[in-house]
């Protein structure tokens, strides 16, 4: 499937109340951009089912959707992504997986029960995404849709299995940068005159009463990329406004 969208779900009442610290988006998204990959957009969200339900179907109604998801599965009463990702992604019933019971019963022993073997409760289907810390695995479902544990010594691991085993990367992107000695608005037709394939991205910066522009552009195309860069760059020669390769 070409122009793959990705998508993060980071899921934790405690980093939204800052107790703790997220670690998942700047990771996945360098991941993500190294293989010349579209990382669509990024939730953090509570620990809260029907919230989770909406993300969860919203993703999968984009047919191109990828989606990497962090936390929730443990055996705490406030773990409900695996339910909540059975309801979402699959039938809506939880099954006992047993290679993962296998794999909690082998790590913990006796302490496996009462609550730990409820981690191998995952959607029907679902396959299991291995564990380098502590054997408890991750999972995902249809090749496409990622659920890992919030910790980031765990899950990491499972995102570069995934990456690298089932996701085609594409080739990396080049870019060309500027600074621009003026403010958007004296700009923008020549950002108006740029292809539609060529990624722009504008970063308006005001510092007392002057004013700049970061401008980056970026395509897999290396000569097209120079092409217009040198153009954008004319362009603002002819009326005026002065450029900074350096900043």
């Amino acid at each position: 499937m070409d122009s793959l969208n990705f998508y993060s779900v980071i899921i934790g009442t405690e980093l939204l109340n800052g107790r703790r610290e997220d670690k998942h988006f700047s990771f996945l998204n360098s991941q993500l951009r190294d293989r010349g990959l579209r990382h669509e957009a990024n939730f953090v969200i509570n620990d809260n089912p029907p919230l989770m339900q909406k993300v969860f179907k919203m993703i999968a109604s984009d047919p191109k959707s990828v989606m990497f998801c962090f936390g929730g599965i443990g055996s705490t009463p406030d773990d409900y992504t695996r339910d909540v990702a059975s309801k979402a992604f699959t039938n809506g019933v939880l099954q006992t997986n047993k290679k993962a019971l296998e794999l909690i019963k082998n790590e913990f022993g006796g302490e496996a029960y009462p609550h730990r073997v409820k981690m191998a409760d995952i959607p029907k289907g679902a396959k299991l995404l291995d564990n380098v810390i502590n054997r408890v695995p991750g999972f995902y479902i249809d090749d496409r849709f990622f659920f890992t544990p919030g910790f980031p010594s765990m899950a990491h691991p499972m995102v570069l299995w995934a990456l690298d085993n089932l996701i085609e990367s594409k080739k990396a992107k080049h870019f060309c940068g500027f600074k621009a000695d003026c403010s958007e608005n004296d700009i923008i037709d020549i950002m108006q005159k740029l292809p539609k394939d060529m990624e722009l991205s504008s970063l308006p910066k005001i510092v007392g009463d002057k004013k700049s522009v970061e401008i980056y552009l970026s395509s897999y195309n290396d000569e097209e990329l120079k092409t217009w860069c040198d153009f954008f760059k004319n362009e603002m020669t002819k009326i005026g406004k002065r450029y900074f390769d350096e900043y």
